[in-house]
């Protein structure tokens, strides 16, 4: 089932980065762990990356890593956030990468350019999975690695459930499963796809802090059917009492459902399923290299 368009109000998902940047690294304890753990799979890079992309870098926490551990490699450090990219060359390391500001719908980059392609929990701001998988598999290059993770659907199921008890609003952004993910991998022409779902819990002494922390990591509510007048003290009230069946003890609990996952790059020809059916791409090269090879 083709998965449709999210419809997100891009200038305030860009504009709440902005404001976040300067809390994002305090606050963003799970995105910090998430990359951790994805740096671990760097072990599927099968050859020593010519050009790395760190899609939705943030404050480059990953692009700095990923940085450390190819220094003879060139790193580039791509969101759509300025306040964000501000922070990137905040490092001692003695090789920085280079900050790209781009809209990872439509990356500036020449096709068959990149060898590795690392994305932390940046997908889910996709207002287009499809799209942003078709630009990822046009820069990576034959064999090229794809790392990414994105949130699924039982991500903040807490808070979802105690608005649904308000009003029929949407309060939190939809996620996409771990099963279309990899639909759209495959469709996309990306070759030996591995999927995979990790829980994370975290602990709240009071539901306002959940909320709290959202905001400084720019994780608000950015639907473009969403409320745009603020919230009444008697609708939160309620908010606040319906969560409160989802607490643990003096705790109250925030569920993140973070999906992993690795595909390569697709050798050449290989077909991409359309609305106009399924396309093949050859580079120049490739083209030459097989004329080539054709006997005389």
């Amino acid at each position: 089932m083709p998965v449709k368009p999210l419809l997100l109000d891009r200038q305030a998902v860009r504009m709440a980065f902005d404001r976040a940047a300067e809390t994002y690294d305090a606050h963003a304890v799970l995105q910090q762990e998430v990359g951790q753990r994805l740096l671990e799979r760097l072990e599927y890079q099968r050859n020593e990356p010519g050009w790395v992309l760190d899609v939705g870098c943030g404050t480059g926490v990953a692009s700095r890593a990923l940085q450390e551990a190819f220094p003879r490699s060139g790193v580039m450090a791509l969101d759509w956030s300025t306040g964000m990219l501000q922070r990137v060359r905040h490092g001692e390391a003695r090789v920085q990468p280079f900050a790209v500001c781009a809209d990872m719908q439509n990356l500036p980059l020449a096709s068959r350019s990149v060898d590795l392609v690392f994305s932390n929990l940046a997908a889910q701001w996709s207002p287009d999975p499809e799209q942003l998988f078709a630009e990822i598999r046009r820069v990576i290059r034959p064999g090229g690695l794809l790392l990414f993770t994105s949130f699924g659907p039982d991500t903040l199921h807490e808070l979802r459930s105690a608005w649904a008890a308000v009003d029929g609003e949407p309060h939190v952004n939809p996620f996409i499963d771990l099963h279309d993910l990899g639909d759209l991998l495959m469709a996309s022409g990306f070759a030996e796809p591995v999927m995979d779902m990790e829980m994370f819990t975290l602990e709240y002494p009071d539901v306002t802090s959940v909320m709290r922390d959202l905001k400084a990591i720019g994780a608000h509510n950015a639907l473009g059917g969403r409320r745009s007048s603020l919230t009444g003290k008697d609708r939160l009230r309620r908010m606040l009492a319906a969560y409160e069946a989802f607490r643990q003890g003096e705790r109250y609990p925030a569920s993140w459902e973070v999906i992993y996952g690795a595909a390569f790059g697709p050798a050449e020809g290989q077909p991409t399923r359309t609305a106009q059916g399924e396309v093949a791409e050859f580079s120049l090269d490739a083209l030459r290299a097989t004329r080539r090879k054709k006997p005389r």
